[in-house]
């Protein structure tokens, strides 16, 4: 069975965002092996400096790159990504699972973004939006557009 991994930066900490991320975790068990991993972001001071910025996500690339699975698939969540349709990330996820890699992975970095060495990493860079979103929030949507890709791809009728 294909397998998805979705790694975010922090844990959510708010009970709705967490009912509404389980709710999706759930169902996209139906389809896949799911595992979600979330890392601790580095704390930073309250007004930090760009290099104090650059060094915190510079530690958080060594922690993300170390648990990319092996072999997957690798897609960033980043504002100057491309933008897709639900249509269009379920033709991607399929060509991946055709390419004959065995998972894919998704990351949803810090309030402070990624470091360039992960973007680099990255098979595609994927923007949710032009507009911006708490990371909470986010991971709730980027969970239920996995679920809704996967739903396509089945013949589903939860997209209408």
């Amino acid at each position: 069975m294909f397998s998805v991994t979705l790694i975010c930066m922090g844990k959510l900490k708010e009970k709705f965002y967490t009912a509404a991320a389980s709710e999706y975790e759930k169902r996209l068990q139906g389809y896949c092996q799911f595992k979600l991993l979330e890392l601790p972001e580095v704390r930073l001071p309250e007004n930090p400096s760009p290099a104090e910025i650059a060094a915190g996500l510079d530690k958080e690339a060594e922690a993300i790159l170390a648990k990319i699975p092996k072999g997957s698939w690798f897609c960033v969540l980043t504002p100057e990504g491309k933008l897709l349709s639900s249509e269009a990330l379920a033709r991607q996820m399929e060509q991946v699972k055709l390419s004959g890699k065995g998972s894919a992975c998704f990351l949803i970095g810090s309030s402070f973004g990624i470091a360039p060495q992960v973007k680099a990493r990255a098979d595609l860079k994927l923007s949710m939006s032009p507009m911006t979103f708490p990371h909470h929030l986010a991971r709730v949507m980027v969970l239920e557009q996995l679920y809704r890709a996967e739903a396509i791809q089945a013949g589903s009728k939860y997209h209408k």
